[in-house]
């Protein structure tokens, strides 16, 4: 059984020690009569001494202040490096430099106090994070009752995490602000943002865009029938098309969309590993046109200056099908920029979020399941927040109400 000994013991019995040794023939016979004497263990007598040689300099070997100052540096070392650890994994909740809302301060302390411990954290932290939690503070949160903002936070943040997942992780404040009133929930913006930081979630950046357009200089281009102005009194008046790509281990996946103009609507697509007008293009432009009934009569068709636009195969199904082509007059980017923000959209939305991509038949996939969330989840800024086949039902049923009724069957 371990004992321990007080510093005056640890004295006395050298002190003997040193007074019997003359009368013993070894300093271990010494050892064993004194520590009979107090009790002891000899083994405990002899560590004793020989740290008293050590310290006194009469045996080599490490001193006690020295061992003391060492393990005094190694509990130091510790301390910084688990410092270092904290400020390392609170840098990811408390990058913006504001003070962190009580429930996310809780929730880190949480989270980390089985390893560096309440104090050490709030210690850490406190200098560095503006108005972070004492221990003493934490421990009061922790056991008051919870209030009805926390209550309302608890709810609403498993509930902000999933409408953000199930929207491609895209939407900002702005959308998600909207998404949530159309689910019911009256929260403000501000209030949205604090919630989304809670959740760990935030809007999707647009990098630069690219272009593919492959212009054929001897190609016959048609007239400029809209001269940047991307607006449409009605659905079937103006869409607008244009190719992108997406890199597969495989090679390329080229992607061509065809957009009403005036719902934003994907009214077209295709997906096919070669930019040939007669695959990629023209069965974009088929599906829209079998979408709508056939026959495009009226309708004016806008691209750029690519080559797979002006080919003639392509040029000529427009007309048969009793549409107008149209292509920009300078033949940049803006001659058809709303074609090229759905393109810049589709590849920061699905493409850059969802990849690497293996095949151009996974690209095909995920771009049917990207375009039905857009023409009938994804709320557009430019549409009031509504979606485009919510703006289209609105236009016909206004068209609807407009026309007056048969004879015989007015209001009574």
């Amino acid at each position: 059984m371990n004992r321990k000994y007080s510093p005056e013991m640890r004295e006395r019995a050298l002190r003997m020690l040193a007074e019997t040794r003359p009368s013993h023939p070894t300093m271990m016979s010494a050892v064993r009569h004194v520590a009979g004497l107090l009790g002891m263990s000899p083994e405990t007598l002899r560590l004793w001494q020989r740290r008293h040689e050590v310290d006194a300099g009469m045996k080599p070997g490490l001193t006690t202040d020295a061992a003391a100052e060492i393990k005094r540096l190694q509990k130091e070392n510790a301390e910084l490096r688990k410092a270092n650890e904290i400020l390392k994994a609170a840098s990811v909740f408390f990058a913006n430099g504001a003070r962190p809302p009580l429930i996310e301060m809780i929730r880190f302390i949480n989270e980390d106090r089985d390893r560096f411990g309440v104090e050490l954290i709030c210690r850490v932290l406190r200098p560095t994070v503006q108005g972070f939690l004492t221990s003493r503070g934490y421990r009061a949160a922790v056991g008051r009752e919870p209030s009805a903002r926390q209550l309302k936070d608890e709810l609403l943040v498993p509930e902000v995490a999933r409408l953000h997942a199930e929207n491609y992780g895209v939407y900002g404040r702005r959308k998600m602000h909207a998404l949530m009133r159309r689910q019911g929930w009256e929260i403000g913006r501000d209030q949205t943002e604090r919630l989304m930081r809670l959740a760990g979630v935030e809007g999707v950046k647009r990098s630069k865009r690219l272009f593919t357009t492959r212009s054929d200089p001897a190609a016959e281009k048609p007239k400029d029938l809209v001269h940047r102005r991307f607006t449409a009194p009605g659905p079937r008046r103006l869409w607008v098309a244009d190719v992108t790509y997406v890199a597969t281990w495989s090679g390329f996946a080229y992607v061509a969309f065809v957009t009403d103009v005036y719902s934003r609507r994907i009214v077209g697509w295709n997906v096919a590993s070669t930019l040939r007008s007669d695959i990629l293009p023209l069965r974009a432009l088929d599906m829209a046109a079998w979408a709508t009934g056939g026959r495009l009569d009226g309708l004016i068709h806008h691209a750029d200056h690519g080559s797979n636009y002006l080919a003639v195969v392509y040029t000529d199904r427009i007309e048969e099908l009793g549409a107008k082509p149209s292509t920009g007059t300078v033949g940049d980017s803006f001659d058809n920029a709303l074609a090229e923000a759905v393109n810049g959209l589709y590849k920061t939305e699905l493409i850059r979020q969802r990849g690497p991509w293996r095949t151009v038949e996974q690209v095909e996939l995920a771009t049917l399941e990207w375009v039905w969330w857009w023409n009938h989840q994804r709320l557009h800024g430019e549409l009031d927040m509504r979606t485009p086949v919510e703006v289209e039902q609105a236009y016909y049923a206004d068209l609807e109400s407009a026309q007056p009724a048969p004879a015989g069957q007015g209001s009574r």
